[in-house]
């Protein structure tokens, strides 16, 4: 699998935190590869390929790292809606959020997350933070195959075009 030409989905809201976040990313070779998007709906309409995504080119994202306070639908509801699809299951979610309440990590790991971050306040630890989620996630782990359904354009969100 060529990870060189897959992307990384980031879904933030605030703009600070997603520029910081593209800024490590960038330090770690990763720039040009990052998609962001400010709501867990838009998150969902760029894996579906709807509305403004209709058509974007590639696969699914090889990584997407998600915040969990959002507006619209929050990153609990997007998770939940990525580890129940088909088409969408296999796709590594880590969690990136300033949340540290132990209620937050339980909801995020039994909506199925396959790690939790929390964001570090210090410039520094954050870039080491988001260095070692490169090495791994980027570098390191195999992902599976994309399903023979990736095409399928329904969700428990609505009929997509």
């Amino acid at each position: 699998m060529n990870k060189n030409a897959e992307a990384i989905l980031l879904v933030e809201d605030n703009p600070d935190d997603a520029e910081l976040t593209k800024l490590a990313l960038a330090r770690h070779g990763l720039d040009g590869r990052v998609t962001h998007v400010s709501d867990g709906m838009q998150a969902l309409d760029y894996l579906y390929r709807r509305d403004g995504f209709a058509d974007r080119s590639g696969g699914n994202p090889v990584l997407v790292l998600l915040d969990l306070k959002m507006p619209l639908l929050d990153g609990i509801g997007v998770l939940k809606e990525i580890k129940t699809s088909d088409a969408l299951r296999n796709i590594p979610v880590v969690v990136l959020t300033s949340s540290t309440e132990p209620s937050d990590l339980q909801r995020a790991y039994e909506a199925g997350t396959n790690a939790y971050i929390a964001k570090p306040t210090e410039f520094a630890q954050f870039l080491s933070a988001m260095k070692h989620v490169c090495e791994f996630w980027i570098n390191i782990n195999q992902t599976a195959p994309q399903s023979p359904s990736a095409g399928v354009r329904s969700t428990a969100f609505g009929e997509l075009a």
